[in-house]
């Protein structure tokens, strides 16, 4: 497994150390473990984990910017996790209303050792930032206007809002809110995983 791991993601962009990967194995036998009892993700088995959650999680690391993420709604932990692990000089927000899930997602930083990931229980609509993130992630959380409205007052005038899908979102992005824009997008490639993802990069404003 260490060294699938650190094959494919390395195929991502991004360069795993052994002790790196034999903590994302970690991460993924708690999963396991604590899923056996709450039920905190349909993927069961650690080899479909690796593709389903730890890679599909760091196809979106080159896109990071700044150094304050937002991970919103995210459930048992990804993309938040895996890549605060592989992103030390970054500081995650990892929200998520679900206090099952943000139990397991303390429990797991805390096993890692993660000093730069905060759990937050919490609705991101009811946040009110000292100041904005500089980018929010969003993986399969809802459509896009919904997503936006949502994680507005978690945003500023830079920040990133980085939503992870499944099938191009053709009517999403038909109906995005006038204040919004899309800054870039991209078709993501999850080693091992033979389904449709891409990345849609929105920002609010017009163009410069």
């Amino acid at each position: 497994m260490l060294q699938r791991l650190v094959h494919d993601a390395a195929a991502l962009g991004v360069a795993l150390t052994e002790h790196d990967a034999a903590r994302l194995r970690q991460l993924l036998e708690e999963l396991a473990h604590w899923n056996r009892q709450y039920n905190l993700t349909a993927i069961a088995d650690l080899e479909s984990m690796i593709s389903h959650h730890v890679l599909d999680s760091l196809t979106v690391h080159r896109h990071l910017h700044g150094t304050a993420i937002a991970d919103v709604g995210t459930g048992a932990g990804f993309p938040g996790l895996p890549l605060a692990l592989v992103n030390p000089e970054r500081r995650f927000t990892l929200i998520d209303s679900n206090g099952k899930k943000i139990r397991f997602v303390s429990h797991a930083v805390r096993t890692l050792g993660l000093v730069n990931a905060e759990p937050m229980q919490a609705r991101a609509e009811m946040l009110r930032p000292e100041r904005p993130f500089d980018t929010v992630l969003a993986r399969a959380f809802a459509s896009l206007p919904q997503l936006l409205e949502t994680v507005a007052p978690l945003c500023g005038a830079e920040t990133r809002v980085l939503a992870m899908k499944g099938k191009w979102p053709t009517n999403e992005l038909d109906a995005l809110p006038p204040a919004w824009r899309v800054a870039e997008s991209h078709t993501l490639t999850v080693p091992g995983l033979a389904e449709a993802r891409c990345l849609i990069v929105l920002m609010s404003g017009v163009a410069h």
